[in-house]
């Protein structure tokens, strides 16, 4: 990853607050190098299908995950052909078969057939399809499945499981936590709150934009510059109508991408929500967006949205299957926010009348936020490979 360090200089004037400030700017820095994908969680998907005794798999994988495991990029060119994919296609089938049991009422079902290999691209990018086909000893009412994949190399790894064609609630999987039941009856909806707060804390660029909104909430506009709020209480009000404002618009395009209304191309939304993190930091050092920022926000938050609905896209619910899942989903991208919030707005608060604060943490912070979104445009704009 290039480094971000120089962009922030660590000699501000001698103060009593100064643990404070480099605390705060160390915590920044440290979301801004931990990762150079945001929304680029790691989940697989499995579909069901149950016919009395015998259950059709299909297993899709990512290929970003199987290259890190199995080492599928033999020339090392950073692009998967599908003949790097093809010789090592024993290989995924092992790994697969390794990661993904299952039992139907306690029994072991008995394999009878494999699909050909193939690829589907998902909001995340290409996967391997493994289609098997089993045979169980009686009449399947639920499956006990005993997720693995990943479980060693991908702590954040997730699996997201549907059975086929009934009104059962699909189900998150989580890597080595023993079987897990899905049925026709099942409720997903904690699940889908879990994983809505993990994509939150998967998703670098979306806490990044909230990190620059935080920063200058404290503030108010002060002609082509800014000034400190005189209370706290009007500063948590202004942090308030931001927040409101990106949840009522990302929530409407999530639930539209969700159940397939809306179906833009996920590197143009990947490459929007770059720009969006981009502007905001921009703003941050030198005011330039017209009007209420909040309204800049609701805008921005409309493509945050998108990028959200990778994970419930990819799973092809649609109508009343959707709704429990969507709305656990979405739960769980608030609460996630909300925790972020609750990190960075009270010390953003405890600092912003400070010197410091004004001439080292906002315009090192903001610049070092821009440095980085600017890349992220950089490399899916232009598919490039810049960071690691």
């Amino acid at each position: 990853m290039l480094p971000l360090l120089p962009l922030l200089p660590f000699y501000p004037p001698p103060e009593p607050d100064l643990v404070t400030f480099r605390g705060l700017v160390l915590l920044l820095l440290f979301c801004a190098s931990t990762s150079a994908w945001a929304h680029q969680s790691s989940e697989a998907y499995l579909r069901y299908r149950v016919d009395g005794a015998e259950v059709e798999q299909r297993l899709d994988i990512s290929l970003r995950d199987l290259d890190r495991d199995l080492g599928l990029d033999a020339d090392g060119d950073g692009v998967l052909s599908w003949g790097e994919v093809r010789t090592h296609w024993g290989d995924i089938e092992r790994l697969a078969a390794d990661g993904t049991r299952f039992t139907a009422a306690g029994a072991t079902c008995q394999p009878t057939g494999a699909g050909t290999p193939q690829l589907d691209e998902h909001s995340d990018g290409m996967h391997a399809v493994l289609v098997t086909r089993w045979l169980c000893p009686a009449t399947v009412q639920a499956l006990a499945i005993d997720y693995r994949l990943f479980a060693a190399t991908d702590a954040g790894h997730r699996g997201l499981a549907r059975l086929v064609g009934t009104a059962g609630d699909p189900l998150v999987l989580v890597p080595g936590a023993g079987p897990q039941t899905l049925s026709a009856s099942g409720a997903g909806l904690g699940s889908f709150v879990i994983e809505g707060m993990a994509h939150i804390a998967s998703g670098l660029d979306h806490l990044l934009f909230l990190a620059t909104l935080i920063l200058v909430a404290v503030w108010r506009r002060d002609g082509a510059g800014w000034a400190p709020r005189a209370s706290a209480r009007s500063a948590v009000a202004e942090t308030l109508k931001l927040v409101t404002a990106f949840t009522v618009a990302h929530s409407i395009t999530l639930g539209l991408a969700a159940s397939g209304v809306i179906n833009p191309p996920s590197r143009w939304i990947e490459s929007l929500i770059a720009l969006t993190v981009l502007l905001a930091a921009l703003d941050n050092i030198r005011p330039f967006v017209p009007g209420p920022r909040w309204v800049m926000v609701g805008l921005f938050g409309l493509v945050h949205g998108v990028g959200f609905a990778g994970p419930l896209k990819d799973l092809g619910l649609r109508g009343a299957e959707l709704l429990k899942p969507l709305l656990g989903f979405n739960v769980g991208v608030e609460l996630g926010q909300l925790a972020a919030v609750a990190v960075l707005l009270p010390l953003a608060l405890l600092l912003r009348e400070r010197r410091a604060y004004r001439r080292w943490i906002v315009p090192g912070a903001s610049s070092a936020i821009a440095a980085l979104a600017t890349l992220w445009l950089a490399e899916r704009s232009l598919a490039l490979q810049l960071l690691p």
